[in-house]
């Protein structure tokens, strides 16, 4: 996991190299030209780029490779001191470690250079002597469009690939998917230049509008070169696409599963033990409670079904009581009436499997057992999910079974419904299982959810990590900018700008090329979610959009933006008018 999200970071970076490289290149076009002019091939052209990467790529690896080391020891030390329990022993950096990060590093250097190095070969020799020269026009430019057609295409068939079917070795669905998101990113960075006049136009409205001429001439510099503007904000676009996702896909588990606790739970009471199992002598010890009238177990342990495994619960005659249950065929009776052979399976298994009332089961337990069973009701299961796994078989057949008596959940039903007292009995009926914890309907879905939340909360910190690599990408494309209008910005001083303003005028622009990324993210991320969405469907998930989220997104794009610009601004402000004017 933290490879793959390793990977992101650099791809992420290869946008951020290719466009400093062609920037570059394009600054130092007559240097080049010179070079044809004295002699030089367009093979050497292309090996003094390519050179330079490769030089640029070892040097960012070293650094890069100790800067993960110390970052490492720093994480480890940090989750030591909060508790966080982690394997004995000390940091494992190997020279497997020190190879594969120099080669990556350098490998994806060489790659994201091979774009800029070609165009470079393309500086005709009379370009030394042209004032105002302008890089040659690739010969694939007018190919742009269709080709990009085509790798969204191609992107959208292996994603949906990996998504709907059926069946697959789940290698394979990784790799459809992880090839299909990245060629999509492709093929948006492709045709991004085409929409990022009007992106710009719109985003950045407010700046022309608040900021005066600083921003009115912000708007116009994102647009001057969009091809730039949509390298830089496809670097942007990457880390928010993926963060929109994990967050409509956290919105949708979260909604769906809401809904489905508010629908089935319709107990007082469940006594937990984190996502431990809890022992059956605690529920022993609970129904001894005052006031207690309902005790339902439900256990889980996996077995094997037609060679195949699967999960198996274990419920009890009261299990209707404390769980609001929905029948395809049966009824709330089902439960009570399983008996030694009885069992009762979910309607999506049911479907998969061509299963109805009567069908025989064959279940081969991990003690040895075999269990034949028939099919003696239906459950159609909300939204959501249920406690309910595959197959679920009487609490007696399953003690008699399986070597585990543990359970996955204990619901009860207390005389005067979820009060302090109520709660503070059951606690002091568990208090020789210090595990044990009571939490009532909306303090069971609660903590469901918060866990949920905390997983969603570290994607995001790792993600935010390709978010950080960007920023670099619109620091140096800005820094560069700014050489490259060195007389231009020396002009607007001499016409009376001030320092304050040509500070905004470049902070502006960043924020108009970080909102750029963040509206083509936010749309791409939405697209990927709906499309998984679809497919997780028949497992309760639900389609949903966080507008908050999404909102903060934004904010933080905007922050982001400005913070890029901190250094550039200052450059682009501190320089001389005069030495401006003069630069060539």
């Amino acid at each position: 996991l933290l490879i793959g999200f390793g990977g992101i970071a650099l791809f992420v970076g290869s946008f951020v190299i290719a466009n400093t490289l062609a920037i570059t290149v394009a600054q130092r076009m007559r240097e080049l030209a010179t070079l044809r002019t004295l002699g030089a091939s367009r093979r050497q052209v292309l090996g003094s780029v390519v050179l330079e990467s490769v030089v640029v790529g070892i040097i960012g690896s070293i650094i890069g490779l100790f800067l993960g080391l110390a970052i490492a020891i720093g994480l480890k030390q940090l989750l030591e001191a909060t508790g966080f329990e982690l394997p004995s022993g000390g940091i494992v950096f190997t020279t497997r470690t020190i190879v594969v990060s120099l080669a990556v590093g350098t490998l994806i250097a060489l790659l994201a250079s091979l774009r800029p190095a070609f165009r470079a070969t393309r500086i005709e020799p009379i370009a030394a002597v042209r004032e105002g020269a302008v890089m040659p026009t690739s010969r694939f430019a007018r190919w742009t469009l269709p080709v990009s057609a085509i790798v969204a295409a191609a992107a959208v068939a292996l994603f949906s690939y990996g998504v709907f079917a059926d069946g697959i070795d789940t290698k394979v669905r990784l790799v459809a998917l992880v090839v299909g998101v990245l060629l999509l990113f492709v093929a948006v960075a492709m045709v991004a230049s085409r929409v990022v006049r009007p992106l710009a136009f719109l985003l950045g409205a407010p700046g022309a509008r608040l900021g005066g001429s600083a921003g009115a001439l912000a708007r116009q510099n994102a647009v001057r070169n969009p091809a730039r503007t949509a390298s830089t904000a496809a670097a942007v676009m990457i880390g928010l696409a993926l963060i929109t996702f994990v967050a409509m896909i956290g919105e949708s588990f979260r909604s769906s599963f809401s809904s489905a606790v508010a629908e089935l739970f319709v107990a007082d009471y469940s006594v937990t033990a984190g996502n431990n199992p809890l022992t059956s002598k605690a529920a022993a010890a609970a129904v001894r409670a005052p006031g207690v009238e309902v005790l339902s177990e439900i256990r889980v342990a996996n077995a094997k079904l037609a060679g195949k495994s699967i999960a198996v619960n274990g419920v009890d005659a009261n299990l209707t009581k404390v769980v609001d249950m929905k029948w395809s065929s049966g009824s709330s009776s089902v439960p009570a009436q399983l008996g030694r052979d009885g069992a009762f399976i979910k309607k999506r298994y049911a479907d998969d499997h061509s299963l109805d009332v009567g069908s025989p089961l064959i279940v081969k337990t991990p003690t040895g057992k075999t269990l034949r069973l028939h099919v003696e009701g239906i459950f159609d299961e909300p939204k959501g999910g249920s406690p309910f796994r595959d197959v679920a078989i009487s609490k007696t057949t399953f003690d008699n079974s399986f070597a585990t008596h543990d359970n996955d959940f204990t619901l009860l039903n207390v005389s005067g419904g979820p009060t302090a007292e109520n709660t503070a009995r059951l606690e002091q009926a568990l208090r020789a299982f210090p595990d044990a914890e009571v939490k009532t309907r909306d303090e069971f879905r609660d903590g469901q959810l918060s866990q949920l939340d905390r997983n969603l909360k570290i994607l995001y910190a790792l993600l935010g990590l390709s978010v950080i690599v960007s920023l670099f990408g619109v620091v140096n494309v800005l820094v560069l900018s700014v050489f490259e209008r060195t007389r231009e910005i020396g002009m607007l001083r001499a016409v009376g700008m001030t320092r304050r303003q040509v500070r905004r005028m470049i902070r502006h622009e960043s924020i108009v090329t970080a909102l750029i990324g963040a509206a083509l993210g936010i749309a791409v991320g939405i697209f990927l979610a709906g499309l998984t969405t679809i497919a997780l469907s028949d497992y309760g998930v639900v389609f949903a959009i966080p507008y908050r989220s999404l909102a903060i997104f934004v904010v933080v794009a905007i922050v982001a933006g400005m913070l890029a610009a901190i250094l550039p601004a200052r450059r682009a402000s501190k320089l001389n008018v005069l030495e401006a004017l003069q630069y060539e």
